[in-house]
């Protein structure tokens, strides 16, 4: 028998199911799975190889991105900081910094184009489309905009996109 935990950040409720190999007791859901008490896993913790990795650089543009949510009123959102569209020219290495100002987690998945997860202190970590921003938490990521068109940056909560929490990055010729 193996059970198979899920336990979802910031939440207290837990998903149990049971592998069954042999004969035995099935485990009760108070089971107690030590590998969920661990650190969890950061960009900091990964990198992307040689062959995947952005070529060094500075970015030629940089967009703030604000994540806001209110549960109460269920509105959710991504701006720009200091206003405007989120607008870059093909070729450009682009750097966004999504700052969540809400108290929940949200994956941010960016259509079009692969980006490169900053670690603290800058220093390139994993390739990805779809990032973890914590709850009141930044994250930086890098790109080079190669891929002319308009393309959907929203929390992958579809239900937090349904109410807002998406924009649109276009990248012209």
């Amino acid at each position: 028998m193996f059970p198979l935990v899920a336990e979802a950040e910031g939440k207290g409720g837990r998903a149990l199911a049971v592998l069954r190999t042999g004969a035995g007791p099935l485990p009760g859901p108070e089971v107690d799975v030590p590998e969920l008490r661990g650190r969890l896993l950061g960009p900091e913790d990964l990198s992307a190889t040689a062959e995947t990795s952005l070529p060094a650089g500075r970015p030629d543009r940089t967009y703030e991105l604000a994540l806001t949510g209110d549960m109460a009123a269920y509105r959710w959102g991504i701006e720009v900081v200091g206003g405007g569209e989120l607008s870059v020219q093909q070729g450009e290495r682009v750097r966004l910094v999504l700052d969540n100002r809400t108290s929940m987690w949200h994956p941010i998945h960016l259509h079009g184009t692969t980006f490169q997860v900053l670690a603290p202190g800058g220093v390139a970590g994993p390739r990805k489309d779809t990032v973890i921003v914590p709850a009141s938490g930044r994250v930086a990521i890098e790109f080079i905009a190669d891929n002319p068109g308009r393309w959907a940056l929203h929390c992958h909560n579809i239900y937090h996109a349904e109410a807002g929490m998406q924009t649109v990055l276009t990248v012209a010729p």
